[in-house]
């Protein structure tokens, strides 16, 4: 059975279709784009962004449209965590969650 095709893949911060045109103006807007940031002790880097392209790529379920990763330090970008969100009350909550856990991990 074939699938239905997601009416969008381009999403604002609400999780409202959007054409890429927009995706494409809001995605050059870094106030928009940043959600949140946290840089923890030892320097790890924890950013929680709006992506707003829908990376659930088998298209089971809503759209995941924010991320949070963890970087070793700020302008280093080999991730060490990821967490994709549908909403930006998920991404905040993911974003304090994320934090707390790399608080507590030390490198030896």
């Amino acid at each position: 059975m074939m699938r239905e095709p997601r009416m969008s893949m381009y999403y604002d911060w609400n999780g409202i279709p959007m054409a890429r045109a927009a995706w494409a103006r809001k995605i050059e807007d870094a106030a928009y784009v940043r959600v949140l940031e946290t840089t923890l002790s030892g320097g790890k880097w924890v950013s929680t962004v709006w992506l707003g392209l829908d990376h659930r790529f088998d298209g089971k379920g809503p759209p995941l449209i924010f991320e949070t990763m963890v970087f070793p330090g700020e302008g280093e970008w080999a991730g060490l965590d990821v967490c994709r969100y549908s909403t930006l009350a998920e991404a905040e909550a993911g974003h304090a969650s994320m934090v707390a856990k790399w608080q507590v991990k030390r490198s030896p």
